[in-house]
């Protein structure tokens, strides 16, 4: 059973200012709930205890304002007759932990940094779900992405990558995923639709057994990339990972991806959320 999750929630969210100087990106809101808490409640439903979210080191954290508990907020419901609504101000059940792990901005950037840092901080050696903050799968009536990564592992040496299958025409805006007899090949990068391997696309849904976990501390502690010549990207301990004889399985989804990060999928994730 996998009990551990990793959800990076640092960075500006430049592709979304102005607002983003006020609201950070993954609390902007879906309905009545923020973009992070569709991915949270999720990975908890499917047995997760402990999450671990990289933060930036901006004061005040409203990630973390959100997932604690409001004494006061309780207190008023309390005194005006509204219990029934005490649950809707408890984002989190007793027996799941947030741990927080900040993340300087201005240091090393890429989606395996933050892998990095929380493996390391925490010492972790079990396979962990990793899920971005700014995106999640709709799929209120069906098997959820974290239960479908769960399923698709044989064991715990296992790696995953869940694969959302697109309109082929549309493949060049993502990574895409080439498959083999159910497990990754590869990840080519923004193909030419006539060139793609497949429609099944990355939307950075992972789990991470403990081999490739160790490959991408190597990855991000050996290299220095400026801030202008790359990214860490998970991608590229991934393809070594899979070159060296791991194996990272194809958890298919039959939900809807939607993404947060831009003015366009926000919008949309929220007529999709609220049924319009």
């Amino acid at each position: 059973m996998i009990t551990k999750a990793i959800i990076p929630v640092a960075g500006w969210g430049t592709r979304r200012l102005p607002i983003t100087k006020i609201i950070e990106k993954s609390m902007l809101p879906v309905g009545n709930r923020p973009l992070v808490d569709y991915s949270v409640q999720e990975l908890i439903k499917a047995g997760v205890k402990d999450i671990y979210m990289v933060i930036s080191n901006v004061e005040p954290c409203q990630v973390k304002e959100f997932y604690k508990d409001n004494l006061a907020l309780n207190q008023y419901l309390i005194d005006r007759g509204k219990e029934d609504r005490l649950k809707l101000a408890k984002t989190l059940p007793d027996d799941v932990t947030i741990h927080y792990t900040i993340q300087d901005p201005a240091g090393k950037y890429g989606t395996a940094v933050p892998i990095a840092m929380v493996v390391e901080e925490y010492n972790i050696n079990e396979p962990v779900l990793v899920f971005m903050g700014d995106d999640f799968i709709w799929n209120p009536n069906g098997e959820s992405a974290a239960e479908a990564l769960i399923k698709s592992i044989k064991d715990s040496s296992d790696s995953a990558i869940l694969g959302v299958e697109i309109d082929k025409s549309k493949v060049e805006k993502y990574g895409v995923l080439s498959v083999k007899d159910g497990k990754l090949i590869n990840v080519i990068e923004k193909p030419n639709p006539k060139e793609a391997p497949s429609n099944l696309i990355n939307v950075s849904k992972y789990i991470i057994a403990p081999e490739l976990q160790q490959k991408i501390i190597k990855y991000v502690n050996e290299n220095n990339f400026g801030p202008k010549d790359q990214e860490y990207m998970i991608t590229d301990p991934i393809d070594e990972y899979i070159k060296e004889g791991g194996i990272m399985r194809i958890a298919p989804t039959t939900g809807e991806y939607l993404d947060g990060g831009s003015v366009e999928g926000w919008l949309h994730a929220n007529n999709v959320v609220c049924g319009k």
